[in-house]
């Protein structure tokens, strides 16, 4: 890890939370307004985020799986999202959430007419915004925590 954790002290809480309360606080609440308004599908939310994940090397959004009315995704679900091109367990809305998730993370100059035009015919105008400040917020935060070692302290909250 490359910043020092007091003793007893949760690390993610105390770097985002105690560290830079200003900004730290304002990351915290965007992050989680995204898991809290999403609009989008569960299967699609998740694709793009583990593909996130998956690009960034955070071991803990690895870990994570988004819950919701007690549905989570199955446990395969990670390993279809790391072959999106090629598995059979997505529709057309979840493969494009993960093929943006991959583009945007890694050649966002690279997103042409082509990969737009099938967006638009899949997602809303609203559900693209959302989609990409959600996408955003997990390249950010899963690296931050990734780059700073706070990936491999960190334990999943029970639910």
């Amino acid at each position: 890890m490359r910043i020092d954790i007091p003793e007893g002290q949760e690390p993610i809480g105390y770097v985002w939370g105690e560290m830079v309360p200003g900004i730290g606080m304002a990351a915290a609440n965007f992050s989680l307004s995204v898991y809290e308004h999403t609009t989008l599908g569960l299967r699609e939310f998740e694709a793009a985020r583990l593909r996130v994940a998956q690009i960034n090397g955070c071991q803990f959004c690895l870990d994570w799986r988004t819950e919701r009315e007690g549905q989570k995704v199955e446990e395969e679900f990670a390993d279809a999202v790391a072959q999106w091109r090629t598995t059979d367990a997505f529709d057309d809305r979840t493969r494009l959430a993960a093929e943006y998730a991959e583009r945007y993370a890694l050649d966002h100059h690279g997103l042409d007419e082509e990969f737009w035009t099938r967006m638009a015919a899949r997602y809303s105008q609203p559900e693209i915004v959302e989609l990409s400040m959600s996408i955003g917020s997990w390249l950010a935060f899963g690296r931050l925590n990734h780059v700073l070692g706070l990936d491999a302290v960190c334990v999943l909250p029970t639910h």
